[in-house]
């Protein structure tokens, strides 16, 4: 912009005007001290996190031949007990349509709390909060609680999942709302409405094809997650799964690994048809 102006300003006489010297006064540099610092302390920060994290490329190409070793083991897969495999894989489908339900329903109203542009700072703080410890904790350390108060299950599961998705979706629907257009709301609130009424009329009609969208793309995460909880009892296909692991089974691994990423393929394809007509 500031070069096209330049050109115009120095057409006739070729010395720059006031007003062009202006413009570049104004223009942003590129290159300034503050943003070499913050880039020095993005790389100081990258080199620590590798050397915490013990990262090592030579080391990974070092091991590519005991890793193309171990997974030639899980071929070719073992189907035999695939009937039992189908009933575990909709028992997982199950904890995470459930899982993910639960959590889109509480996780509602906790998002209008959570927001800036509809709930006081004092509140927003303290949901926020709240959500962010329920997102914290990973769903395995949650089914462990649940599996202690109701039992080995997907029932546990189903808790797990409930839980740390609603500190999730939370966060997500909370956002929405604070990236909605401010009209709608302030034309409900001039007809005499309430603060309940401003939220139902002016504010969820906005929102809900993004609340939606985030719904579906956390409940495919969620059997995904699902499948991992039956490592301590919390049901669906990771019992088999483990228990396949535990007994060196590895062509039974294989084919409850690919039954997953088949079901978690056909859940991708039939929430993005659902996206589609959403947003």
């Amino acid at each position: 912009m500031a070069k096209s102006v330049v050109t115009s300003q120095t057409r006739d006489d070729g010395n720059v005007s006031t007003e062009v010297m202006r413009v570049l006064a104004e223009e942003k540099k590129l290159v300034t001290p503050l943003r070499i610092v913050w880039l020095l302390i993005a790389i100081a920060v990258l080199i620590y996190a590798a050397q915490k994290s013990d990262i090592s490329l030579i080391e990974l190409a070092e091991g590519t031949g005991n890793m193309a070793e171990y997974i030639s083991r899980y071929f070719p897969p073992d189907f035999t007990d695939w009937k039992f495999y189908l009933s575990d894989i909709l028992e997982t489908i199950g904890m995470g349509i459930w899982g993910t339900l639960m959590a889109a329903i509480i996780a509602v109203p906790l998002a209008v709390m959570a927001s800036e542009n509809v709930a006081p700072l004092w509140m927003v703080f303290i949901i926020r909060r709240f959500l962010d410890a329920m997102r914290a904790i990973n769903e395995v350390v949650f089914a462990l609680i649940f599996v202690v108060a109701v039992g080995l299950g997907p029932f546990a599961g189903v808790l797990a999942l409930f839980v740390h998705t609603t500190g999730t979706l939370g966060k997500l629907f909370s956002e929405a709302i604070e990236a909605i257009e401010p009209g709608p709301v302030e034309g409900i609130r001039a007809t005499g409405a309430s603060k309940l009424q401003e939220i139902i009329f002016g504010v969820i009609p906005q929102v809900i094809p993004l609340w939606t969208s985030f719904t579906l793309y956390r409940f495919e995460a969620n059997v995904r997650s699902a499948s991992v909880l039956g490592i301590v009892g919390a049901g669906g296909i990771g019992v088999s799964l483990y228990q396949s692991f535990r007994a060196f089974k590895y062509g039974k691994v294989s084919a409850i690994l690919l039954i997953l990423i088949v079901a978690v393929a056909l859940i991708d394809t039939i929430s993005a048809r659902i996206r589609q007509r959403l947003i």
